[in-house]
């Protein structure tokens, strides 16, 4: 019965007129999206970041500094389970005015970002954010990468100070050292 009612909706669909519900109704409160506000900032934000990738050697010497923190914005789950040693949480879906200036009080405090597109040779715990080609929708490899997004958006909230990781760094790499549940201690 469950394959039959399935079917029926398959065959349905083509049929059912949805022009209502993309009708917005004239006196509507329209939503806290502004596209051309966000496009406008990433392009500022694209110039800024130029100068704002960092090699693995630069992050290692940046993190050591004072008023420096690192800052992964993975799952919450997969930061608990692995992360570069002395990385601070907060998921970037989490990102507020209040919850960054809790974790970040300073505009001043240097921020170091990295993600999964950083981290090569662990396929779970860093899992590429790669869009693979696809015939006829989609002709070439698209990154998709959390540090852009994370970066536009630390900048949008007034924090200035951001380096992002630049450098593909492989998770057997002697330079790097990972902290979390599943490190094997």
């Amino acid at each position: 019965m469950k394959n039959f009612t399935i079917t029926l909706i398959m065959i349905a669909l083509p049929f059912i007129d949805l022009k209502e519900d993309k009708e917005i109704p004239e006196n509507h409160t329209p939503s806290l999206v502004d596209y051309d506000a966000f496009e406008a900032l990433t392009k500022e934000v694209k110039e800024y970041r130029k100068d704002r990738l960092i090699s693995w050697t630069h992050f290692q010497a940046f993190s050591k500094d004072e008023n420096t923190i690192i800052l992964d914005t993975r799952s919450k789950e997969m930061y608990n389970k692995k992360h570069i040693k002395g990385a601070i949480h907060l998921n970037f879906s989490d990102f507020t005015q209040k919850n960054l200036a809790t974790l970040i009080p300073s505009f001043n405090t240097r921020v170091l970002i990295y993600c999964n597109n950083n981290i090569d040779n662990e396929p779970f715990f860093f899992a590429s954010k790669i869009s693979l080609p696809k015939k006829n929708i989609q002709p070439k490899q698209i990154s998709l990468a959390l540090n852009i997004p994370t970066f536009i958006n630390l900048y949008g909230y007034g924090y200035k100070n951001i380096y992002e990781l630049a450098e593909l760094i492989s998770s057997s790499d002697k330079r790097i050292t990972f902290e979390g549940s599943e490190i094997k201690k």
